[in-house]
């Protein structure tokens, strides 16, 4: 059973994965710099269609985006 996540774990573990830094993360999901640094730090959560973008990533990278999609997300809709 998947268990609740917060979405600053998810961003992070997704942008490492990736391995992109914050600028090229934020560029891929078009968005500013602070903001994907203000999602790691739990200041702000990403937005629905951020979220969408996401998992859009995750697609893209095959069997292993699978497994972080799997835990993640559930229906195309972030735990909460």
């Amino acid at each position: 059973m998947n268990q609740p996540i917060n979405s600053a774990l998810l961003i992070l573990k997704v942008r490492k994965r990736l391995g992109l830094t914050q600028q090229e993360f934020a560029y891929r999901l078009g968005v500013a710099l602070p903001t994907i640094s203000r999602w790691e730090n739990k200041i702000h959560k990403p937005s629905p269609l951020a979220l969408d973008k996401v998992e859009a990533l995750l697609v893209n990278m095959g069997d292993e985006g699978k497994a972080i999609r799997d835990k993640y997300f559930r229906k195309s809709t972030l735990i909460k």
